[in-house]
């Protein structure tokens, strides 16, 4: 599902070059939970971007279900994640201006397909949420937003969803909501979820786990 070959991503800084990866490789098959752990400055959220598309590697090639995505313009790599992926940012990044059931609907209206504000709810209502469509985000608690927000990823049933710390703003309940979510949707799916996560217990529930420090992968552990 996922192949990374020698990334390296390096900015730009006061006339210096900083390097925030180098040299990563790592493969994951279809239908993998995979967390990936380190302290701040690690690397992780840059590798996730790297990872899902969102960033392109200034060394190095990410393979995304069979597509290279150095190959593609910035265009087309919107198109594919369109397509093929998920993403739940740590600010959830809802839109303030739509309700829940709204927020949930774009991305199948981006892809123009019918019975949106039908599936919208139905997944709303999965997460617990059938009481909540038509409020605004500013009216739900962190919680539900990131409830929100896992319904909005997983509504075009992405082939793999990457995640941001997904319960880093979320009290210990919550949390453990969140997490059990994610195991269903990736047990009954089949998605393969990629977390970037400093939660022990998120990341102990995990098939695998992909240390970082300073850039670099430290360790890669399968459970079990």
């Amino acid at each position: 599902m996922l192949i990374a070959e020698d990334l390296e991503k390096s900015y730009r800084s006061e006339g210096r070059s900083l390097t925030v990866l180098r040299g990563v490789n790592l493969r994951v098959h279809e239908g993998d939970f995979v967390a990936v752990l380190g302290p701040s400055g690690s690397g992780k959220t840059t590798l996730l971007g790297l990872l899902a598309g969102l960033d392109a590697p200034t060394r190095g090639r990410v393979v995304l279900a069979g597509t290279d995505l150095g190959t593609l313009t910035e265009d087309e790599r919107a198109r594919f994640r369109r397509h093929n992926v998920g993403f739940v940012f740590q600010s959830f990044q809802l839109i303030p201006s739509l309700t829940a059931r709204e927020n949930v609907q774009v991305p199948l209206e981006l892809r123009g397909e019918d019975g949106a504000r039908e599936r919208a709810a139905e997944l709303l209502a999965r997460v617990g949420l059938a009481d909540r469509l038509d409020h605004y985000p500013a009216q739900l608690s962190g919680g539900e937003q990131q409830r929100v927000a896992l319904a909005r990823a997983f509504v075009h049933e992405p082939r793999i969803l990457f995640a941001d710390e997904p319960t880093g703003n979320l009290d210990a309940a919550t949390g453990g909501a969140i997490i059990s979510l994610l195991e269903t949707m990736n047990r009954e799916a089949g998605t393969t979820l990629v977390l970037v996560t400093h939660d022990l217990d998120l990341a102990a529930r995990a098939r695998r786990t992909i240390r970082l420090a300073d850039g670099v992968v430290v360790a890669d552990t399968v459970a079990g």
